[in-house]
């Protein structure tokens, strides 16, 4: 009883004393971690007196541990009409940044493409370069980069070529909303031997929610190239609408 009694007494005073004690095995802290990841779709189909088929779908996943970041991306844009196909284009690529500085950044990106309506069988690019975040506020974000990338081309009529481009672009995204937004990416890709041999990359797109995880999307992508395959036009252009999804 005299034990009891002593615990009593003395373990509100001991409580505190272990509280303020250093923990002899403290917790192993972790890196930071997040990851996106998003989706989507759109589907567009006729029938009658014309049989027309659009598909295009795409996904946009990054994760980050510290001040690295890796980001992966893929889009389809895949269409027949009357039973012919009338659009193939497949875009996947790899990025990997590096935060150098609060706004400064490394990057090093790697992407495979095939526009088969531009006479690309297949092109592998691989690039690294600077970027830097010139605004980074609350509603608006927008970027800069530099850098060169090294190309490697397969095209339809059996022909390759390997060039080295520099590269030039831009990133902007502005809320309209507390989760609808505007966003434009543009890229100019200026051959470095050949000055004429110059392609523009351009989207243009905006997110509208229809629920916390749910949105519209409609997008507008423009590419260019100033010296196309032979018997091929300068510009292609796709306008895409359908639904994104954010997990």
């Amino acid at each position: 009883m005299r034990l009891l009694a002593l615990f009593l007494l003395t373990a509100p005073l001991a409580a505190p004393l272990a509280a303020q004690a250093p923990d002899p095995f403290p917790p192993i802290p972790r890196p930071k971690r997040s990851w996106t990841l998003q989706t989507d779709l759109g589907l567009v189909n006729t029938a009658g007196n014309t049989s027309t088929t659009t598909l295009n779908a795409g996904d946009a996943a990054s994760v980050t541990i510290g001040d690295w970041t890796l980001s992966q991306g893929f889009a389809v844009v895949y269409g027949r009409t009357d039973g012919s196909r009338s659009a193939e284009n497949y875009v996947a690529g790899l990025r990997l940044d590096y935060l150098v500085s609060p706004g400064l950044g490394m990057y090093a990106t790697g992407r495979w493409s095939r526009d088969r309506f531009a006479g690309i069988s297949g092109r592998f690019e691989e690039g690294t370069g600077l970027s830097f975040r010139a605004v980074a506020t609350a509603a608006t974000e927008f970027s800069v980069e530099a850098g060169a990338v090294l190309n490697q081309q397969w095209n339809l009529n059996g022909t390759q070529d390997r060039f080295a481009s520099g590269r030039g672009a831009i990133k902007f995204k502005h809320l309209l909303s507390k989760a609808a937004y505007v966003k434009q990416l543009a890229e100019v890709l200026p051959n470095l031997i050949d000055a004429n041999d110059v392609r523009v990359n351009t989207e243009t797109a905006v997110v509208a929610p229809l629920s916390s995880r749910v949105a519209l999307k409609a997008s507008y992508v423009l590419k260019f190239d100033n010296e196309p395959q032979p018997g091929f036009e300068t510009t292609d252009r796709y306008l895409t609408s359908g639904l994104q999804v954010v997990f």
